[in-house]
C-alpha cells in the first residue's frame, strides 16, 4: 500500500470561546479548504476549573454536525430537542445540527479536562435535514487492542470491527489511537478520504523521512492508501479522523455553516423572529 507523507502541520492557537472557556483551536476558517469535509478541531486539555466551567451557555447551529469527544472529564448537556446528560470519560455526544438545533455544553470542575470538539460539513443536499442528538457512552465503543496498541472505535471501523456510529451524511472514520514506545502501525484508508491526526499526548513520526511531531499538532496527510505512524520514545496516543471531501461553497458565519451567503443570512433573520427553530 502507498503510505501518505505529510502534507501539512497545524498547532492552531489559544482561543477563548462559549462564556470564557480556554481552549486550542486546531484549525478552522483558514484551513477549511485543506481539511474538507472538517470544519473546525477545538482541543481541550486543562486541570485548572476556572479555565473552562463558565461553559458554552445556549446557542445555535445550523447546516453542520458537532462531535465532543472526551477522554476525561465531564460536560453537561441540553438542548432544544429536549436532550439532557452528561458526556463522561471516554464518551461522545454526536450531535446533527441539520435544520436548526439551540444546546448548551456546560463543562464540570473535574481534575482535567481532557477532549476535542470536531465539526464536521454537512453536504448540500442534507444542511436542512431534521436535527438528531447521539449520546455515545464509554461502554459502547469497542476497542482492538494487541498488547502494543490500543484503539478505541467511536466511528467507522478498525480491522472489521465497527464503531457505534459510521456518520449518516459524511462517513467519519474516528479512531482514539495509544501506542507504545517504538511500535509501529499502518492504518489503511481510501485514497479519496481527507485524512488527519491530532496528536494528544506524546510524539511520533508520521514519515519516516521526517522528525518527530509533537502533541497538540494536527498533521494532515497526503494522498495514498494508508497512514503509516510509528511512536516516538514517550509513546504517543492521538486522534485519526477521516472523511470524504464535499468540495462544494462555503458560507460561515460563527456557529451557522451554509453554501452561500443568502441562506446565512437567512438564518440569522430566523434567529432574530424566533422562527430558527423548525
Amino acid at each position: 500500500m502507498t503510505e501518505r507523507r505529510i502534507r501539512k502541520i497545524v498547532g492552531g492557537s489559544v482561543a477563548y470561546d462559549g462564556a470564557g472557556v480556554k481552549l486550542v483551536r486546531v484549525f478552522g476558517h483558514e484551513e477549511v479548504k485543506d481539511f474538507d469535509p472538517f470544519l473546525l478541531l477545538d482541543a481541550f486539555d486543562s486541570e485548572d476549573p476556572d479555565e473552562y466551567t463558565k461553559g458554552f451557555p445556549w446557542h445555535p447551529h445550523r447546516g453542520i454536525e458537532t462531535v465532543t469527544y472526551l477522554i476525561h472529564g465531564q460536560i453537561a448537556h441540553g438542548d432544544s430537542l429536549g436532550n439532557t446528560g452528561n458526556i463522561l470519560d471516554g464518551g461522545c455526544q454526536w450531535m446533527t445540527a441539520g435544520s436548526g438545533i439551540i444546546h448548551q455544553e456546560m463543562p464540570q470542575a473535574v481534575d482535567r479536562l481532557l477532549g476535542a470538539q470536531l465539526w464536521i460539513n454537512l453536504p448540500r443536499s442534507s444542511k436542512m435535514t431534521e436535527p438528531a442528538y447521539r449520546d455515545i457512552t464509554s461502554d459502547t465503543v469497542p476497542v482492538v487492542q494487541d498488547g502494543q496498541s490500543t484503539v478505541r472505535v467511536i466511528s467507522g471501523s478498525y480491522r472489521g470491527t465497527a464503531g457505534p456510529v459510521a456518520g449518516d451524511y459524511v462517513r467519519t472514520d474516528y479512531l482514539d489511537v495509544s501506542l507504545l514506545p517504538g511500535v509501529r502501525r499502518e492504518f489503511p484508508c481510501d485514497p479519496q478520504l481527507t485524512v488527519f491526526c491530532y496528536l494528544v499526548e506524546g510524539s511520533a513520526h508520521f514519515d519516516r523521512h521526517a522528525g518527530a511531531v509533537p502533541a497538540r499538532r494536527a498533521v494532515l496527510m497526503g494522498s495514498g492508501e494508508c497512514v503509516s505512524v510509528e511512536a516516538a520514545e514517550e509513546g504517543v496516543r492521538f486522534l485519526l479522523i477521516a472523511g470524504k471531501p464535499l468540495h462544494e461553497p462555503i458560507a460561515w458565519g460563527g456557529p451557522i455553516v451554509m453554501n452561500t451567503r443568502e441562506e446565512l443570512h437567512q438564518a440569522f433573520k430566523e434567529l432574530d423572529e424566533g422562527s430558527f427553530i423548525r
